[in-house]
């Protein structure tokens, strides 16, 4: 079970940016790579294209980020905190936040 997903806010721990906060768009690579939303935004020089009816410019592009520089957010902790998976009385696996016990969500 994979300990982030898409759609999970999460946190920087490392690199220029450090301490952001965003949620999870789209995961790649097996989940070793993270989309998140507003972090790791590269400015890309782009020419015009007619025939796909683009304008060409300057545009933002978000870049992925490696999922050692990212930690889940906790709400009630209101920091990064680790994750881990647990079995439940009926069989299912959940993931839990290791610092309070507290199930992220069934």
């Amino acid at each position: 079970m994979k300990r982030i997903k898409k759609g999970d806010e999460v946190v920087v721990i490392a690199g220029k940016s450090k301490g952001k906060r965003g949620v999870v768009l789209s995961v790649l690579d097996k989940g070793l790579k993270f989309i998140v939303d507003g972090i790791n935004a590269a400015k890309k020089h782009t020419k015009p294209n007619p025939q796909r009816n683009e304008k060409g410019g300057v545009v933002i592009k978000l870049q992925p980020i490696h999922a050692s520089n990212v930690m889940l957010y906790d709400p009630a902790a209101g920091k990064g905190v680790r994750v881990g998976v647990r079995k439940l009385e009926d069989g299912r696996r959940a993931r839990y936040f290791k610092k309070s016990g507290e199930l992220v969500e069934i």
